[in-house]
C-alpha cells in the first residue's frame, strides 16, 4: 500500500485533488479555493513539479502575469494510486462505483473542504 509521501501532505493533497478535477487551473483560483497564501501554494506546487506530478506554466493575459497549474500523467496516476490506497484503508470506496478519476476527485475535494470547515 503506497500513500505517496509527496501527495500525503495535507496542502499537496488538496492541490492535487483540485487539479485532478480540471485540465488546468489558474494559480489564483487554486489559492482562493484552498484559502491559503501565495507562498504556501508556491512551495507545495514547486514540490509537486519537482516530483513530476504537476506542470507550472507562466504567461501573460494582456500585461498581467499569470500562472497556470495542471497535473501531469504521472501526477494523475499517483493520485489514483493514493486514492485506491486510502479506499483500501477505509474498506469502502469514497465515491460511488463507476465514477471516472475526475468525478472521484470532485467528490474527494468536496469531502476535504467539509473536513477543513469542521476541524478549524
Amino acid at each position: 500500500m503506497n500513500l505517496g509521501p509527496v501527495i500525503h501532505t495535507p496542502v499537496r493533497l488538496q492541490v492535487v485533488s483540485l487539479l485532478a478535477a480540471a485540465t488546468e487551473a489558474d494559480f489564483s483560483f487554486v489559492r482562493g479555493s484552498l484559502e491559503i497564501g501565495d507562498s504556501l501554494l508556491s512551495e507545495h506546487t514547486s514540490a509537486l513539479e519537482n516530483a513530476g506530478y504537476a506542470h507550472i506554466r507562466k504567461g501573460h493575459v494582456g500585461k498581467r502575469p499569470r500562472t497556470w497549474l495542471n497535473l501531469t500523467g504521472q501526477g494523475r496516476a499517483a493520485f489514483a494510486e493514493y486514492v485506491a490506497a486510502r479506499q483500501q484503508i477505509v474498506g469502502q470506496p469514497l465515491a460511488p462505483a463507476g465514477m471516472n478519476a475526475g468525478q472521484t476527485a470532485v467528490c474527494l475535494h468536496a469531502a476535504f473542504r467539509r473536513y477543513r470547515r469542521l476541524y478549524r
